[in-house]
């Protein structure tokens, strides 16, 4: 069976290369299925679920947090705002983090950027769904949601 390049790319570092079978991305209007030879195409991504799935490996599972996907029939590249693999998220942190966010939208406080709060809701649900789903542990450090709506 013939393959894919991927390469998702953060802010902050390239979280994955390889090559794969298939890319399943959070297109904005829906989910994305792309597999080798695909048509070449460019669109944003919605914060989700991006799920790689190898030949005799487990499916790799990543939370994204928007960004652009670019295809080519021989390459998949994912320039994302924020990547994170399901592995690496701290269930204790998304926890907290989806707390404080349904706090702030709850209560209001003077200061708070409600678009923000909603974002970093929906953001922290998708990290402890991926998460939980993936059958992961609470790491204890790192991946942590940290903007939940303040006002800066």
């Amino acid at each position: 069976m013939s393959q894919i390049r991927c390469d998702v790319v953060s802010v902050e570092r390239t979280v994955f290369s390889d090559d794969v079978d298939m890319v399943l991305a959070p297109g904005i209007e829906g989910q994305l299925g792309i597999l080798p030879h695909h048509a070449p195409l460019m669109t944003a991504l919605a914060p989700g679920e991006l799920i790689i799935r190898r030949a005799g490996q487990d499916d790799l599972s990543m939370v994204v947090g928007g960004g652009f996907m670019e295809v080519r029939p021989d390459r998949v590249t994912i320039l994302a705002d924020s990547a994170e693999r399901a592995e690496e998220i701290d269930i204790a942190r998304a926890e907290a983090a989806r707390q404080r966010a349904q706090e702030r939208l709850t209560e209001r406080p003077p200061g708070v950027d409600l678009v923000r709060a909603e974002h970093a809701l929906r953001r922290s649900q998708i990290r402890l769904k991926v998460a939980r789903r993936r059958g992961r542990r609470p790491l204890g450090s790192g991946g942590g949601d940290q903007d939940a709506g303040e006002s800066r």
